[in-house]
């Protein structure tokens, strides 16, 4: 049995076609002074039909999948039509005599170790971008013949090193079941692009394509993070019985989609998607979300190699308001650092990450960063119902100081004539223990909460789920983390305010009934989780949650709230 990182969920059976291209051999031997010109002209011409391969890549690619994924390849056309780019490969050629093959390898590799000593795993992966463009025009340049992804006409479980943007592009995906790979990461573009299509994918396996011939019987357990290679028959015939039950839980899950998340005795409840893009928020409507439970607004600032500007920001956000009409969006303020660096901000060096300089520590540092961020946010609010989240927050002077800054940029504003929503609601995260224990102080500074069960589970039982030796003690179903979670909900009714909760634990159906019962207003999740939640608050009352809650809040280990949870048929 194989794992990886977990992509994209599902269970996927079927034979291995292992993608294995012919190699790339460059000659290193250089040419003579009269075959400069000659080489020089062999990389116009591979430069040329690399251009035009990409161009109808991107073509089909919007087709076929969605116009925002076709943008990849404009990013690819530019950086081929870069100047500089094609002096450094010719100057490689004139003045150290080396093939184009050669200087194109040289000149590309420079740029790829570059990226790859970053520790930011969003731009690491976007190195494969650079790799995807040097080996399609070493390919034309070389005459290497490719293996064309678009014959593929059987079912099949695709096995790879990696999968490029331009290979991705060419899947007929009718016939692709899953993807398993060596290389990748949850943001890596073969998982962004299998979340999106909704097939099985796991990556980062480090070392598949050894270990799998191609017609090798797969099973991809996407569920359980678990790749089994001709696994014996018993084992294949359990696996068909789980995808179909998955299948059909799936489709009976559909009619949910278009239904209010409403108790039976008409209690109501706001179902709602965590979202990084304009892409995530379609599929979010897509899934029935009423609303943007938490736009991760970091993932602007990731994508580039410099600070968003104000308008570039506002554009994002507007056109979010707009897809949402008057629902309403929750935006994240940059919740940067811990695991997610970026290198143009020089971060320091921290032994501690996840407790040092992130999120609106930055903000309060570099408050032309914040600035930037909020007015964007203020000017975006005249087209729909936006609401500002901070994150990080662990004392009541920080939440005045930002409000402070807020009125200072408001009144900027006005100046200017520009219009904004001028009740704008503000509310913070409460994703640490400080936060947690102070929340009667902090919710009469704010409108609203949201309980980052992920980080709130992390920094109160010290555990780092990432550390695999200690990460079955990380449980958000924890007589602590619940307790806290309750105190929360309980203090912000009491002032007649409302809480969200856009950790994973909003979108797990056992403790669907328990957060019902405790009186969370919102529950926002990964938008393929809505249709689920919305079944389970559809089929209880208000009231049994309520005595439920009760019962489970008074338990002092996590087995007891299992047990109770088990005892009530709520274990899906």
């Amino acid at each position: 049995m194989i794992s990886g990182i977990l992509a994209s969920p599902g269970i996927a059976i079927g034979k291995a076609f292992l993608l294995q291209n012919e190699p790339i051999i460059i000659n290193k031997k250089k040419i003579t002074y009269s075959n400069i010109n000659h080489e020089i002209k062999k990389l116009f011409q591979a430069k040329k039909k690399t251009i035009t391969q990409l161009k109808n890549i991107k073509d089909q690619t919007k087709k076929q999948i969605s116009k925002k994924e076709s943008t990849i390849f404009e990013g690819h056309i530019m950086i081929l039509e870069d100047i500089e780019l094609e002096h450094e490969i010719i100057s490689s050629i004139k003045n150290h005599f080396h093939t184009a093959a050669y200087a194109i390898k040289l000149i590309f590799e420079k740029q790829i170790s570059k990226i790859e000593k970053i520790k930011n795993e969003y731009l690491k992966n976007r190195a494969i971008d650079i790799k995807d463009i040097s080996s399609r025009l070493l390919t034309n340049i070389l005459n290497i013949k490719t293996i064309n992804l678009k014959k593929i006409q059987n079912e099949v479980i695709l096995i790879a090193n990696d999968l490029t943007p331009s290979e991705t592009a060419q899947i007929n995906f009718k016939y692709i079941k899953g993807f398993i790979t060596n290389l990748g990461g949850e943001t890596s573009h073969t998982s962004i692009m299998a979340r999106s299509l909704e097939i099985p994918a796991i990556v980062g396996t480090g070392n598949i394509t050894e270990k799998v011939k191609n017609g090798d019987y797969i099973i991809l357990d996407g569920i359980k993070n678990r790749i089994f290679i001709n696994p014996i028959q018993e084992k294949i015939n359990s696996f068909q019985k789980k995808k179909k039950i998955l299948s059909k839980k799936k489709n009976q899950l559909k009619k949910f989609i278009k239904l209010p998340a409403i108790t039976k005795d008409n209690y109501q409840f706001e179902v709602s998607a965590n979202v990084s893009n304009i892409q995530d928020i379609i599929n979010a409507k897509k899934y029935g979300a009423t609303s943007i439970g938490l736009y991760r607004t970091e993932f602007l600032f990731m994508e580039r190699t410099e600070l968003p500007s104000e308008d570039e920001q506002f554009f994002a956000y507007q056109k979010a308001a707009t897809i949402m009409k008057n629902h309403p969006i929750i935006i994240r303020t940059m919740d940067i650092g811990g695991d997610k660096e970026i290198p143009y901000m020089n971060f320091p060096k921290e032994e501690n990450p996840f407790l040092g300089w992130r999120a609106i520590r930055i903000g309060m540092k570099k408050k032309n960063i914040l600035h930037t961020q909020i007015k964007a946010i203020l000017r975006a609010s005249k087209f729909g119902n936006l609401k500002i989240l901070f994150p990080m927050i662990i004392s009541v002077e920080e939440i005045q100081t930002l409000k402070e800054e807020i009125k200072k940029i408001k009144f900027i504003l006005k100046k200017q004539k520009i219009l904004f929503d001028e009740k704008i609601q503000i509310g913070i995260m409460i994703e640490t223990p400080a936060s947690a224990i102070i929340a009667k102080h902090l919710i009469q500074e704010v409108d609203f909460f949201s309980i980052g069960t992920n980080d709130l589970t992390q920094y109160t039982l010290a555990v780092d789920r990432g550390n695999k030796l200690i990460s079955h003690l990380y449980n958000p179903m924890s007589p602590p983390i619940l307790k806290l979670i309750h105190h929360v909900i309980q203090v912000s009714q009491n002032a007649g305010k409302w809480t969200g909760m856009c950790g994973e634990l909003a979108g797990n159906e056992i403790a669907t009934i328990l957060l019902v019962g405790m009186g969370l207003n919102e529950f926002s999740m990964h938008p393929s989780c809505i249709p689920k939640i919305k079944k389970v608050i559809r089929s209880i009352e208000f009231h049994q949650a309520k005595i439920l809650a009760a019962e489970i809040l008074k338990q002092n280990t996590s087995n007891k709230i299992m047990e109770i949870i088990k005892k009530n048929n709520l274990s899906i």
